[in-house]
């Protein structure tokens, strides 16, 4: 079995009972993000503080010990590492820590951190039966970075990594020597992405953290199946039950009881659309598939509606960028609770 994003530090976490939990190991990897490694300025009281945690990740670090750190960046991102931290060691398992996050009074993270929580999980989630699917893999990354949607002139709607479409725009795909070049208004190469699709998928694997494939989220393609298959494996990792998800041209249902937007833009249009209020061509525009997901156990779902079918959507914004929130599939579906 490939052993995909491998910079995720799940080989770093335990497994029980299907859940994953939090190891001084993986405690040990977050105090070596970028963001609090220590660095040639970092002073006495930085270095002390971040070999104590290295020998003792859940140790407890008071305010007068941060205050100590020269650096207020420094300060400050430890303050944020920390109240991360505590929040997962506080909880019995990861995915508990996760669901914490949205519960209150909104998330007190930086969305880099539930970004690594949620590819963690599907990480987890997709090579829980055997060896993952590399469009699955491919999708997935939409659960935990950015997407840059292209729609061409031939009607074909292409999702990119937004990032990496960015790093290509400033150094043309060749580094700092690109952003040389940049500065002396020396042409680069234009943008041009590798597709992938079932006849190349393999590829995928030598190339998982890159994050430089584009794909095709038209009706047919086979990463937008990718995607729902993607969506099913979130929901039973978390909630526990199947549910089977299929990809829908419009909503015609008189009957329609219940939605879900996987992403803002999505949950406004939904949203209007449920009400029977007008929605602007342009915003209507934005949508860019619309789902019916059904539960294969309607017990599963409240009595009152048990059998009924939720309707998911997800939409770029304004700048063409699709920003899923995969939390809203989790709570906001119809369960039967009892």
């Amino acid at each position: 079995m490939n052993d995909f994003w491998p910079a995720c530090g799940y080989r770093f976490l335990q497994q029980k009972d299907g859940a994953l939990i939090v190891t001084d190991d993986f405690l040990r990897s977050l105090y070596l993000r970028p963001e609090v490694a220590p660095i040639a300025e970092s002073c006495d009281a930085e270095l002390k503080l971040h070999d104590a945690l290295m020998k003792a990740p859940r140790r407890e670090v008071a305010s007068a010990e941060l205050l100590t750190i020269k650096d207020a960046d420094a300060q400050a991102n430890y303050r944020v590492l920390l109240r991360f931290r505590d929040r997962l060691t506080a909880a019995p398992t990861l995915e508990a820590a996760y669901l914490n996050l949205f519960k209150g009074d909104g998330v007190d993270v930086p969305p880099l951190f539930v970004f690594q929580l949620t590819q963690l999980f599907l990480r987890h989630a997709l090579a829980a039966n055997g060896a993952p699917d590399p469009l699955e893999a491919r999708m997935a990354e939409c659960l935990f970075r950015v997407q840059k949607i292209s729609v061409l002139e031939d009607g074909a709607v292409m999702s990119a990594d937004d990032e990496t479409i960015e790093t290509f725009s400033e150094t043309g795909g060749f580094g700092s020597l690109g952003e040389l070049l940049k500065k002396q208004n020396t042409p680069t190469r234009s943008i041009d992405l590798d597709v992938l699709a079932e006849d190349n998928k393999d590829a995928y694997w030598a190339r998982d953290e890159r994050f430089d494939f584009a794909v095709s989220l038209n009706r047919g393609q086979p990463a937008l199946d990718a995607l729902m298959r993607v969506l099913e494996k979130w929901v039973k990792h978390f909630l526990g039950v199947d549910v089977e998800i299929k990809h829908r041209r419009e909503i015609d249902d008189k009957h329609w009881v219940w939605h879900v937007g996987l992403d803002a833009t999505a949950s406004g249009v939904l949203n209007d659309l449920y009400n029977q209020t007008p929605v602007e061509e342009e915003r209507m525009n934005r949508l860019l598939c619309l789902f019916e997901l059904r539960f294969k156990n309607p017990a599963d779902m409240r009595q009152a509606i048990a059998g009924k079918p939720i309707y998911l959507a997800i939409a770029m914004d304004s700048e063409g960028k699709l920003k899923l929130k995969p939390q809203n599939l989790l709570l906001n579906l119809p369960l039967n609770r009892a």
